[in-house]
């Protein structure tokens, strides 16, 4: 075979179910996944990746391995236990107790330690004997591959393994569609399987009393095709003095902090052809690619570590910014896009069939203006912010001309190609907009947080055309003055609840009255007046919506309540977090706290991962959150969630341009003693710290930034380093 040359092997074969069997997502919340972007290994919690479900190693979008299986003397070690082991690693403990010595006791362990990283995995297998006698064994790991997709997986698609295509001394090959898949062990002994469709690794074991070995294999996928790949630099925040630290009287936020920087270095991607702008890929399994919303939505919550990504992120979705109509891909000219894939995405079942670069997306472009200003306020380059600023003239076209289509002044969307998204905000499942009955809404549909992201999109935009010399302010100032007029007369209901926003207007601009999530969306944007925030922030920490770990989807009262729906009842960690991030802002401390608080108690359940999501049920229930079994995890915008929080504590608010940092922490240090160090303002390493009497220290600000108290007073600052303390 010629050096760089894909093996002749047919591509996996999906075998159809009959057309009345009823297609099931694989479960996840019981996997364990290693990840360093755009290779994933998800692996039961005895470390086997077994033949079933979504286990295997993928990547970007395809399935490269689909089992790796150990064995020992054919029968398959007991698990006892595993762990993380940083970014991309897991360790994972077994037992083999008929080795070693005829004990109660076991005297062979096997530690599996894996580590996964861009385009490959590998794993030590060590054996440990405390045996009196030696241990002879062999060891065997069977794989096959399938090169399955990931939308043929999500969706519960059959696959067959493919063929072994070649190999040599302890290797095996793969390969189909310009994919291969190589797997070496090192002095293994390597054998198809009689059937030419799977392989195995074998080595023979012989210890001494008390001794051990360490055995070695490796996988590598060659895939010029894909469409994403690893980052060409580390990130911003990975940095020689160890990067950001958190310290807490609350050890959860501390062990949460660090996990997610974990989980949020192994997520970073870079597009093929641009390895220089890194982004966040959305969550493992489903969505580790570009998703405007969701890389947008992460990046805007780590700029207190930096503004690296958030430029890299900006940047790569300016390149695929919509140009013209498309009907059957959404795109229009100046919109933001939603997701992009090698193929087309088409989940068997329901209809769905997205094309490779898809735009069905509501709120991505009004969030890619926001992360552009509050990247500006971070203290971004100004020559990077002002090479972007004819993209953010073209995304506010498309508010203009492209995001009503009725012309009625509200932000809306409607599918008109029928294989698309039917709902296009964060909450995107089919049955995500409901009345308080349970009744679905019919589109087009103007949701309500979209609104206050299109609002506040618009003043941040007059804000960045002003301050850049650009034409265009007053207009867009009097667009957000005049959506709010708007959104003034036709949102808000009144009910037994009390008054509140409207999840959305539905085709016939009837309010859809359920109490959601969404509403909290609105706090710090600006739409709200200070008395419509209070009784905002009352109703979202009350029971109904508060009585989980952390804050319901929806209303425990509606009609389309259920506590394990996607999007009727859940709890989404990010959609906590910036709720947190919003009452903070705007003064709602305690309830900031709570909602928290509710974060930390379910970080501490998962291992300090975030899911996706999990469970709305009441915390008496069982007391600890129930899974969401298809949640991804690690997922970006959950794990970001961790670094909100802080930030939320700490009350950190820069504008770089005008040379100051507003302070306002949450007032009584209601989730205790804090201290950040590690965080950026203008490209500074600065370190924040709140104390249980509610005053705050701030070190390192670059010459020229003051700090402010949230009443707006300057305070003056001493000799470096630069320090300020205040009650």
């Amino acid at each position: 075979m010629l050096d760089g040359a894909t093996p002749p092997s047919p591509a996996a074969t999906v075998i159809e179910p009959p057309a009345a069997a009823h297609r099931l997502q694989p479960l996840l919340h019981d996997l364990v996944s290693a990840v360093m972007a755009p290779t994933t290994a998800l692996s039961g919690g005895d470390g086997q990746i077994r033949a079933s479900g979504v286990q295997g190693l993928f990547h970007a979008d395809s399935r490269a391995l689909s089992q790796a299986r150990l064995e020992i003397d054919g029968r398959e070690p007991e698990a006892v236990g595993y762990a993380p082991r940083g970014a991309g690693g897991a360790r994972f403990v077994a037992l083999a107790r008929w080795l070693g010595d005829p004990s109660p006791d076991p005297t062979v362990r096997i530690h599996r330690v894996r580590q996964v990283v861009p385009g490959g995995m590998s794993e030590r297998i060590e054996i440990v004997s405390t045996a009196s006698r030696p241990v002879t064994a062999t060891i065997t790991l069977a794989l096959s591959c399938d090169f399955a997709p990931i939308e043929v997986v999500k969706s519960g698609g059959e696959t067959a393994p493919a063929a072994v295509a070649g190999g040599g001394p302890g290797e095996l090959t793969w390969g189909s569609d310009g994919i291969r898949v190589t797997v070496t062990g090192v002095d293994a002994h390597a054998e198809p399987a009689e059937s030419g469709r799977a392989g195995r690794l074998s080595w023979p074991v012989a210890l001494a009393p008390r001794a051990r070995t360490t055995l070695r294999w490796d996988v590598a996928v060659h895939d010029p095709e894909a469409v994403v790949t690893a980052p060409a630099r580390p990130a911003e925040w990975v940095a020689e003095r160890g990067g950001p630290r958190v310290t807490a009287t609350d050890h959860r936020l501390v062990r949460l902090f660090e996990q997610s920087l974990d989980d949020l270095r192994s997520l970073r991607l870079a597009e093929t052809g641009a390895p220089a702008d890194a982004f966040l890929g959305a969550g493992v399994p489903w969505f580790l690619t570009l998703f405007g919303r969701d890389s947008i939505w992460a990046a805007r919550m780590l700029l207190p570590l930096g503004t690296e990504l958030a430029m890299g992120t900006l940047r790569v979705l300016a390149r695929r910014q919509g140009t013209r109509l498309d009907p059957g891909s959404g795109e229009a000219p100046g919109k933001i896009m939603h997701e992009l894939r090698r193929h087309e995405f088409a989940l068997e079942g329901d209809g769905l069939r997205l094309p490779a670069a898809y735009y069905g997306t509501v709120d991505a472009t009004p969030l890619w203006i926001s992360l552009l200003h509050d990247a500006w306020r971070w203290g971004a380059p100004e020559a990077e912010l002002a090479a972007l600023l004819p993209h953010l003239e073209a995304a506010l076209g498309w508010l203009a001309e492209h995001a009503d289509p009725d012309g009625d002044g509200f932000v809306e969307y409607v599918d008109t190609s029928g294989r698309g998204l039917a709902n296009q905000g964060w909450k995107d499942s089919g049955d995500a907009v409901r009345f308080h009955d349970g009744r679905q809404a019919r589109p087009p549909i103007a949701l309500v947080e979209v609104q206050g992201y299109a609002y506040q999109a618009a003043r941040q935009a007059a804000d960045l055309l002003e301050a850049f010399g650009r034409p265009g302010a007053g207009r867009w100032r009097e667009h957000s003055g005049a959506l709010a007029e708007r959104f003034r007369a036709h949102f808000w209901v009144d009910g037994p609840r009390g008054r509140f926003p409207a999840l959305a207007l539905d085709r016939d601009k009837r309010p859809v009255d359920a109490l959601t999530s969404n509403i909290g969306h609105l706090l710090g944007t600006g739409l709200l007046t200070g008395a419509e925030e209070a009784e905002v922030a009352a109703l979202l920490v009350s029971p109904a919506m508060a009585g989980g770990f952390g804050l319901r989807t929806m209303s425990a009262d509606e009609g389309g309540f259920s506590p394990l729906s996607y999007h009727c009842g859940s709890i989404w960690a990010h959609d906590t977090a910036i709720v947190v991030a919003g009452l903070a802002r705007a003064g709602f401390g305690a309830q900031a706290a709570r909602l928290a608080e509710g974060l930390l108690t379910a970080g501490e359940t998962f291992g300090y991962r975030l899911p996706e999501l999990f469970g709305g049920d009441d915390r008496e229930t069982l007391g600890r959150p129930v899974p969401y079994p298809a949640a991804c995890r690690p997922q970006a915008w959950s794990a970001a969630a961790a670094v909100t929080i802080v930030h939320a504590a700490l009350g950190l608010y820069p504008d770089v341009p005008a040379g100051r940092v507003l302070l306002r922490p949450l007032a009584g240090a209601p989730l205790g003693a804090l201290s950040a160090r590690g965080l950026r303002i203008g490209g500074a390493e600065v370190s924040a710290a709140v104390d249980l009497d509610g005053s705050v220290s701030l070190t390192g600000l670059p010459a020229g930034i003051l700090p402010e108290t949230a009443a707006g007073g300057s305070v003056q600052q001493g000799c470096l380093p630069r320090q300020v303390n205040f009650v």
